[in-house]
C-alpha cells in the first residue's frame, strides 16, 4: 500500500480528531513526555514544528495555567487537573494488557446513578467519567464491566462515580457473550483497530523517508490511535474473542511512537530537545 493510499484509507478515523490547535499539542507534548512537565523553551519550540508561533504559544500556555490544567514555576509547565489524570489514562492505554488487569473472578462491578434530577454538566461529567473507567451502560443511569481492573484506578473518575451512582462489587450475573460483544462494541473496536495498526504499519515503512512535512499527520494518526486503545474495554480473555486485535495495536503503536520521536527530534534540530510522544 502507497503512503497516500494507506492516510486515504483512514480518513475517516483521523476526521474524529479535532484538527490541531495550539492547545492540543501543547498537552500533547506535555501528556508524552518522560515526565510531566517541560520548560517555555522547550514547548515553544515543539509547538514550533506545527507551525504555531511563539506568541500563540504563551497565550495558550497562560489560559491553560488559568483553566487549572498547568501549573507554572520558573518557567517551567507542568500537567495539572484532569489532564495530570488523562497522562495516568494514556499511559495505561499503551501498556500490555496483562500489566492492567487483576485476575478476574468472573464477578461485575455496578454504578447505578443514585441521585435524582442533575444538571446537563454533572451527566456528561459521569459519562466521561464512566468511559474512563471503561464501564459500558447497559441500560440508562446503569453502568456496569467485569471486575477485573484495579478499582482505585483514576480516582478523579471514580469521585465522579461515587458523587453520583450506587456501586455493586462482586456482583454476578448471566450475561451471554453475544449481549458482551454488543455492549462493549467490540466489532466495530476491533474493526478500526486492525486500519490504524494497517496505518502505522504504513508509515513504519522505512522507504517513506523522514520528510518533517509529514509530522502534523503523524501527530494526528498518533492521537487518534492512543484515543481509540483508551477506548478497548479491556476485558478478561474469557470474554473476547480469539482475534482480539489490541495487543498488535498496542505493540505496533510503541514501535510507531519510537518512529515519530526520532521525526520529531530531527525536526528540532539542532536544538536537541526531548520529544514528547503525541498521545491526547
Amino acid at each position: 500500500m502507497t503512503r497516500v493510499a494507506g492516510r486515504r484509507a483512514i480518513a475517516d478515523l483521523l476526521a474524529r480528531t479535532r484538527p490541531l490547535t495550539a492547545r492540543s499539542v501543547l498537552a500533547t507534548v506535555l501528556l508524552g513526555a518522560p515526565a510531566p512537565e517541560l520548560g517555555v523553551s522547550d514547548l515553544i519550540v515543539a509547538a514550533s514544528v506545527f507551525g504555531i508561533s511563539a506568541g500563540a504559544t504563551r497565550t495558550s500556555l497562560w489560559r491553560m495555567v488559568a483553566n487549572g490544567e498547568l501549573s507554572m514555576s520558573n518557567a517551567t509547565y507542568a500537567l495539572d487537573g484532569g489532564l495530570l489524570e488523562r497522562r495516568d489514562s494514556v499511559e495505561d492505554a499503551a501498556r500490555p494488557a496483562h500489566t492492567l488487569s487483576t485476575p478476574w473472578e468472573r464477578t461485575w462491578d455496578l454504578a447505578v446513578v443514585s441521585a435524582g434530577r442533575r444538571p446537563a454538566t454533572e451527566r456528561l461529567e459521569l459519562r466521561k467519567a464512566a468511559a474512563a473507567l471503561h464501564l459500558a451502560e447497559i441500560r440508562e443511569g446503569v453502568w456496569t464491566r467485569p471486575d477485573n481492573l484495579d478499582p482505585q484506578r483514576l480516582r478523579r473518575s471514580r469521585a465522579v462515580l461515587d458523587q453520583q451512582c450506587l456501586h455493586y462489587r462482586h456482583a454476578t450475573t448471566n450475561i451471554n457473550i453475544e449481549s458482551i460483544t454488543t455492549l462493549f462494541q467490540l466489532g466495530p473496536w476491533a474493526h478500526d483497530a486492525r486500519r490504524l495498526t494497517d496505518a502505522m504499519t504504513n508509515e513504519l515503512d522505512p522507504t517513506l523517508g523522514d520528510a518533517t512535512d509529514t509530522l502534523a499527520y503523524l501527530f494526528t494518526l498518533s492521537i487518534t490511535v492512543v484515543r481509540h486503545l483508551q477506548l478497548d474495554p479491556q476485558l478478561p480473555a474469557e470474554l473476547l474473542p480469539n482475534d482480539w486485535p489490541a495487543a498488535v495495536l498496542r505493540n505496533t503503536y510503541r514501535h510507531y511512537d519510537a518512529a515519530f520521536k526520532r521525526r520529531l527530534n530531527h525536526a528540532m534540530a539542532p536544538s536537541e530537545r526531548l520529544a514528547s510522544t503525541p498521545q491526547t
